[in-house]
């Protein structure tokens, strides 16, 4: 296992040890995006060589590919963001898991999408961002029963105060 990539939600229980990821950060080379680098589709920002490469494993560091493709699909770019993903090492972590079901389901593969939260929370159950977005599958498939399971297993896991328990108890609130 190269490296393991630490949430961006800080109220989930960690489980892993390994150096922070400042996801999102910009830096010099003016963000984490391959987009806002201008590179094309399929490639990603290389900071060593300060430039785009085709996306595949072993071209940066897995937390690297994870910061970029998690970026992509935040903007929307779901198939870019699951090639970027797809040429991480360590395919079992549950973060990459996560935004490759984020990705599918918000492609329009909600199948796909909870296929691939179920595997993350399989590896990390106190994931509550994999349990957020697995729930919004659930009220997305009209399974908002579904939904309420994955909202009361976040308020046992971060109480009714954390993002991920607002951000779900919402999404069902207007699926009623």
């Amino acid at each position: 296992m190269r490296n393991t990539i630490i949430p961006l939600c800080f109220s989930a229980l960690v489980m892993f040890a390994s150096p922070v990821l400042a996801a999102g950060s910009g830096g010099s080379d003016g963000g984490s995006s391959p987009a806002s680098q201008n590179c094309e589709n399929g490639q990603v920002w290389s900071k060593a060589k300060k430039k785009c490469v085709n996306a595949s494993s072993g071209v940066l560091p897995d937390d690297e590919l994870y910061e970029q493709g998690r970026a992509l699909a935040m903007e929307g770019r779901y198939d870019w963001a699951l090639q970027v993903l797809a040429a991480i090492e360590n395919q079992n972590d549950p973060h990459v898991l996560n935004y490759t079901g984020y990705s599918h389901r918000k492609a329009g593969r909600l199948d796909i999408g909870i296929t691939y939260y179920r595997k993350a929370l399989a590896i990390d159950p106190n994931f509550v961002l994999a349990r957020e977005y697995l729930g919004e599958g659930y009220v997305a498939a009209g399974r908002v029963d579904l939904a309420m399971i994955e909202l009361k297993e976040i308020g046992t896991r971060c109480g009714t105060a954390c993002e991920e328990y607002k951000d779900l108890a919402a999404a069902i609130s207007t699926a009623n």
